[in-house]
């Protein structure tokens, strides 16, 4: 099989001739294969007559929108932290945490959405335990004087 090089035909680079490995070019005659048009990348799709699908911009599941809404809860709550005042803070991000375990659990397994990354029980597991350590740091950590 020839393979095909592009040849610039003259001093202006925009008329590029198409060559096969013998010094012919494509597409004469001899050669059953028609010269492949500029921009082409290989055969046609065969769904070009399909509509382009509209992209989603929303959560597909309900457990997609309790995970948008726990992350902005958590992002406001981590701002609260490093803003005013810590401690409430992280008790709200605890408890974001928290309110995440338990949809975990009570979602079915195709309704969880973004919620569902490993099993059931161990989603709500390490979500439930950092929302409750969250909660116990912030409550026994001793008010430091001013």
């Amino acid at each position: 099989m020839a393979h095909l090089h592009a040849v610039p035909s003259g001093p202006d680079d925009d008329d590029v001739h198409v060559v096969d490995g013998e010094g012919s070019e494509a597409g004469e005659a001899g050669d059953t294969t028609p010269a492949p048009e500029p921009g082409d990348v290989g055969e046609p799709a065969d769904d070009l007559d399909e509509e382009p699908v509209e992209e989603r911009r929303y959560p597909s599941t309900i457990g997609g929108a309790f995970y948008l809404s726990i992350l902005v809860v958590s992002c406001v709550a981590i701002v609260i932290a490093a803003r005013s005042d810590w401690r409430l803070g992280v008790q709200i991000l605890g408890g974001a945490l928290g309110v995440g375990a338990l949809l975990r659990l009570m979602l079915a397994p195709k309704d969880a959405g973004m919620l569902a990354v490993r099993n059931r029980f161990l989603d709500a597991a390490l979500l439930g335990g950092l929302g409750i350590a969250l909660l116990v740091l912030a409550a026994s950590i001793p008010n430091m004087p001013s």
